[in-house]
């Protein structure tokens, strides 16, 4: 079986250090080859693309911009009416991911519009994130960059995110029929939103791109206490011969550094 390869979200991991090109040698030093991060727009691309190619690290994966935060938004993909600036939010994220050699990039669905329900708008949320992502696709395909979309868990996170369940990401993505449109799976959000994950990443294995780990509830380190057994997730994984990257998307409960035991006692036994 095939070791798991884990990758530091630098967005939530080593936030003790205020710059991500610091965090990026952070995670070197504590023994990562590859990092992940939400947004890295604010950041200077030349230093982020220059600590890259000093430390030989792999960027993994990045996300679309979000758009307007200030007003609630988290992602474009399937707001209705927003599709020029979703283009111009993608053409953005293909500029970093090609400068920093990432070969994944999370588009992001975004939320219901404040004022609206969910049962009003999903068809035409849906429908809206069927044509983006095809659009996406075409244009990802030509950099030889993957797609993915992520559902998040509105029971605890965000109660207005527009994509909130595996078998309604499936099902979009039967839609869309691109094949480097693929799913990613956070284990944290699948738990609180439809558990019964052995049978998920068995069904849906086929499906996905990129995997991210988190105990449940608080969010915390994989070894922390909560509902999900990591170790058994990891195996099932390996198993299955999943080849994509785990990324690290957890709030430590103490230091990074100090709550890291966990992967490296996966790494000391892989050797």
């Amino acid at each position: 079986m095939a070791s798991l390869k884990f990758c530091a979200n630098i967005s939530w991991l080593f936030t003790e250090l205020p710059e991500f090109g610091e965090r990026m040698r952070a995670a070197v030093c504590a023994g990562f080859q590859a990092v992940e991060a939400a947004w890295l727009y604010e950041s200077d691309l030349r230093e982020l693309s220059r600590v890259r190619e000093q430390t030989g690290l792999t960027v993994a994966l990045i996300n679309t911009p979000p758009g307007d935060v200030k007003n609630g938004e988290l992602g474009l993909g399937a707001v209705p009416g927003r599709e020029q600036e979703f283009r111009q939010g993608l053409t953005q994220a293909v500029h970093y991911a090609k400068a920093l050699d990432c070969k994944r990039i999370h588009v992001m669905a975004g939320r219901v519009p404040a004022g609206q329900r969910r049962s009003e708008v999903g068809l035409e949320m849906e429908t809206t994130f069927v044509q983006n992502l095809r659009y996406a696709a075409d244009v990802l395909s030509k950099e030889g960059i993957m797609g993915l979309i992520e559902p998040i868990n509105t029971r605890i996170t965000d109660p207005q995110y527009f994509l909130d369940s595996p078998h309604q990401a499936a099902a979009i993505l039967k839609k869309v029929d691109r094949p480097n449109i693929k799913l990613q799976m956070d284990l944290f959000h699948w738990q609180i939103m439809d558990g019964n994950l052995t049978k998920n990443i068995q069904k849906y294995l086929p499906l996905i791109g990129h995997v991210q780990v988190a105990q449940v509830p608080d969010r915390h380190e994989p070894d922390s206490p909560g509902e999900l057994n990591y170790s058994y997730i990891f195996n099932l994984l390996e198993r299955l011969g999943y080849q994509g990257y785990v990324g690290c998307e957890y709030k430590p409960s103490g230091s990074t550094e100090e709550g890291l035991g966990w992967v490296k006692k996966y790494w000391k036994g892989q050797n």
